[in-house]
């Protein structure tokens, strides 16, 4: 069984993702936290962020296994991500990866930008997690508010339309709902109301493939 969850940042894919695996007891991986690893892999031996062969043999050295997402979340992994993630060569790397962990038994539940549409298009359940820039904006804020940090929101509101514009302008894999994915809006939709109806929908897959 293979869930593919995209969606934009902010949305709450990665939490309804890990929420998803671990009542189902599958698998789960964030792949944007793999774009995440070959960035901080090359900041950390200061390589070049610009050579897309040194960055493509940095992506096919990324455990998927030692993802650590409190170091990875660092805003500067963030931005080097962002220009290697936009690397045909890199990313071809990392799907591969991706998919030999989709096979993984009994299950895995992927969330990222290109999981329906590149990684598992065959995927029997494909959730497309969205919310309002200005909901997600929000969120984001009270998240890094709540842990003690300072922010601003009207930064926070432009990064996140600035990463959409990117996600979704791309040439390569860009941002948008599989055709067969089931959209689930979250702007004014708790995370278990949205819990409740994508378990509804995996339920449904699983009894078709009982």
């Amino acid at each position: 069984m293979i869930i593919a969850i995209d969606g934009p940042a902010a949305a709450g894919k990665g939490t309804l993702a890990r929420r998803i695996a671990e009542t189902y007891g599958f698998h789960h991986l964030d792949t944007g936290l793999t774009y995440r690893a070959a960035a901080k892999a090359l900041l950390d031996a200061g390589l070049p962020l610009d050579d897309e062969a040194i960055a493509e043999a940095m992506a096919r050295k990324v455990d998927l296994g030692g993802l650590d997402r409190t170091i990875l979340s660092r805003h500067e992994i963030g931005e080097a991500a962002s220009k290697i993630a936009v690397m045909p060569a890199v990313r071809r790397a990392l799907v591969e990866a991706q998919r030999r962990f989709a096979g993984k038994t009994p299950g895995a539940v992927l969330d990222g930008r290109d999981i329906g549409t590149v990684v598992c298009p065959d995927a029997p359940v494909k959730l497309y997690v969205t919310a309002s820039v200005a909901v997600r904006a929000r969120r984001r804020y009270e998240e890094i508010v709540e842990a003690g940090g300072s922010a601003d929101y009207d930064a926070i509101f432009e990064d996140v339309k600035r990463r959409d514009e990117r996600d979704m302008g791309r040439t390569d894999s860009p941002l948008k709902p599989a055709e067969d994915a089931y959209l689930l809006d979250t702007s004014e939709m708790s995370i278990e109301a949205a819990f409740q109806k994508a378990k509804s929908i995996v339920d449904t897959a699983l009894s078709r493939n009982a």
